[in-house]
């Protein structure tokens, strides 16, 4: 079996065994935390180009399947990988990957559509060590080499410090649709809502369809005319990678489905774009946050949800903190109830509202699929 190294950006080396494809992959070192969901995790085009080690110690029990991916395929494709999702991580170390898959719907194992995909990975490591590496230090540049690949750790070491930083990285026109696509709704039309897609996930429309709501999926280059041209009830904007710092032209083009006075929904990245559009600042976290088990409060209420989140920045502000916009008042309404970190923003008219989660968690929890049913009646509500 091939050997395999991981080479994080201090300087530390982790040796394995190849996972997966068999060469070399750069990215950002990340950890997550969810217990569960791998599939999820892997196909969710949030994790572009990084590099994901899994704290839970055994990956890939119920294999892989056809119905679980998050993503609808490569940018612009809506098959590029079959009914089972591309694969957006730039690399995946594990444990212990399980030897036999035992699930009835599986139809391939983990690493067979690793191999299958392309996906360079690491097993065999102690991930507990490398989590810790990046929790004290951050989250870090690092790349996986195997087989040939495997070279003079200076040599690999310069290799990872010489590829971009994620600061900086614009990364969302990489992962979003080309052309558009729509999703109808699964019960009778009531409403029509143009999603831009910064990296939507599969749930997502599929949340939406389940209330009635047709979705027109459009790229992340969209302007307000051609959201306009769809004759929209609202407007969502999806979660996605990179800096937000970098997205200039989707902060103006919120800033101009605000003007047009059309209800907005965001989630992820989504809600960091439309704090940038209220004037607030984004920074990068030490870590960030990446699991299926962070609380979060509601400021108003001071109820508790526990959601699923994958985000390395995060919007400036604080618990209940109330100020003003070009488009009225608006507050802070959620913060993470481990660090205090703003986990969603609204305009106090109620005519827009965003969350740093993903309330639409496939591989769950679902406290927060309610946000769904909240903007589903601020359609209603629309013109009132």
């Amino acid at each position: 079996m091939s050997t395999a190294v991981l080479v994080l950006e201090n300087g530390q080396v982790v040796t394995g065994r190849a996972f997966g494809a068999v060469g070399e992959t750069l990215g950002e070192a990340v950890f997550c935390t969810a217990m569960t969901g791998y599939q999820e995790t892997l196909t969710d085009p949030s994790y572009h180009r990084q590099i994901v080690v899994a704290t839970a110690p055994q990956i890939g029990n119920t294999g892989w399947n056809r119905e679980d991916g998050e993503s609808t395929g490569s940018a612009g494709s809506s098959d590029a990988d079959g009914d089972s999702g591309k694969i957006w991580v730039a690399g995946y170390a594990v444990r212990n990957p399980t030897r036999r898959v035992s699930n009835w719907r599986a139809t391939t194992s983990l690493e067979d559509e690793l191999v299958r995909q392309g996906i360079v990975g690491i097993a065999g490591i102690d991930t507990r060590a490398a989590v810790r590496t990046l929790r004290d230090h951050g989250s870090m540049r690092a790349g996986v080499f195997s087989g040939a690949a495997v070279s003079d750790t200076d040599e690999l070491l310069s290799r990872v410090r010489n590829q971009p930083e994620m600061k900086g990285a614009n990364l969302a026109g990489e992962v979003t649709t080309d052309t558009g696509y729509v999703v109808e709704p699964k019960a009778p039309a009531r409403f029509t809502v143009a999603a831009i897609d910064l990296g939507i996930k599969t749930n997502t429309p599929r949340m939406f369809a389940q209330r009635g709501v047709r979705v027109h999926v459009l790229p992340s280059n969209t302007d307000l005319a051609a959201i306009t041209a769809r004759n929209p009830d609202g407007v969502f904007l999806s979660n996605g990678p990179g800096d937000p710092a970098t997205a200039d032209a989707i902060v103006n083009l919120t800033r101009d489905v605000l003007g047009a006075d059309l209800p907005l929904f965001g989630i992820c990245f989504g809600n960091q774009i439309l704090g940038r559009a209220l004037g607030r600042g984004t920074y990068k976290m030490k870590f960030g946050h990446r699991g299926i088990n962070i609380p979060v409060i509601d400021s108003a209420t001071g109820k508790v949800s526990i959601t699923a989140q994958n985000h390395g920045f995060a919007l400036d502000g604080e618990a209940g903190e109330e100020f003003d916009t070009d488009f009225g008042r608006a507050r802070v309404s959620h913060v993470c109830a481990n660090d205090g970190t703003v986990e969603g923003v609204e305009l106090m008219s109620g005519r827009a509202f965003s969350v740093q989660y993903h309330p639409e968690a496939a591989a769950g929890p679902h406290d927060a699929a309610y946000l769904f049913d909240k903007f589903v009646t601020l359609l209603e509500g629309r013109g009132a």
